[in-house]
């Protein structure tokens, strides 16, 4: 066996640190979220117990934990399903090459090179301007969707550059119409890849902070309550709290790669029984 090169290991130990980096925080939380009853934000740990995950499910005296939690969750299916149905249409649309489509390409791509912050504090203003109040189902949706809809393009791009046409024209050769070579036709093709846009477009919003930070209102999302909570919140619930956030995004995930994983089994299924059915 030939030896180790020096690149090898330079290589394996930035992705160790980067591992590290990645993800010791996250573990360094999740450790101090089992403190004792008498711990604190630090180490050394003082007894372990679940008293802190108990006080989550108990009246809080500062913030709006469940609340806010609904809140991302309700705004993240939102930016979710509209993220997939316009990057789908979007895709559609930019098979055939139409006037101004390059410079509406780069007016959509462009807001993910601008600063976030200016992007909520821009939505922000001009909702004062007109007289509208900021709210995170009004401005802050309209925010995040200029986060999720430049992923969710991109990827259908992709998509529709290698998609085979044949398909649609075998179907609209036995009479189907356009709506029907979409929903019967090009949509269950693609389907692994809307779940990946679904995937991009609820946890970039989930998640999302600075276009948010400006946008939402008097009501917070989770990452900012979260945010809040760092500045008045002096036990080891916030750790709790991250911890099962944390969790519910690995949940997430989880449903995600499942669902990919079970409509592959009923393509192959599918697959399956066409070529029996042709022996």
């Amino acid at each position: 066996m030939e030896p180790r090169s020096r690149s090898f290991y330079a290589l394996a130990a930035f992705f160790g640190l980067y591992v590290l980096f990645l993800y010791g925080p996250t573990i360094t939380i999740g450790i101090l979220s089992f403190q004792g009853v008498d711990g604190g934000l630090t180490f050394p740990m003082r007894g372990t117990s679940l008293n802190w995950f108990r006080e989550l499910f108990m009246q809080q005296a500062v913030g709006d934990i469940w609340g806010s939690f609904f809140r991302s969750l309700t705004l993240g299916i939102m930016v979710m399903v509209t993220t997939v149905v316009v990057s789908v249409m979007g895709g559609l649309a930019f098979r055939k090459r139409f006037k101004g489509s390059a410079v509406l390409f780069y007016l959509v791509i462009a807001a993910l090179v601008i600063p976030s912050i200016l992007v909520s504090l821009g939505v922000g203003l001009v909702f004062s301007q007109a007289g509208i109040r900021t709210h995170w189902a009004t401005s802050g949706f309209g925010s995040q969707l200029t986060w999720t809809l430049p992923f969710g393009l991109l990827v259908m791009f992709a998509v529709f550059n290698r998609f085979n046409r044949a398909y649609e024209e075998a179907a609209r050769d036995q009479g189907a119409t356009p709506w029907q070579v979409v929903i019967h036709v090009v949509v269950p093709i693609i389907a692994p890849s809307l779940i990946g846009v679904a995937l991009f477009g609820f946890t970039l919003s989930y998640d999302e902070f600075a276009r948010t930070l400006l946008t939402s209102g008097s009501r917070n999302t989770l990452p900012l309550e979260i945010y809040g909570m760092t500045t008045n919140v002096t036990t080891p619930v916030i750790y709790a709290l991250g911890t099962l956030t944390t969790l519910f995004s690995f949940v997430v995930i989880g449903v995600f790669l499942l669902a990919v994983k079970l409509l592959g089994a009923r393509r192959a299924a599918k697959g399956n029984d066409a070529g029996s059915g042709l022996v």
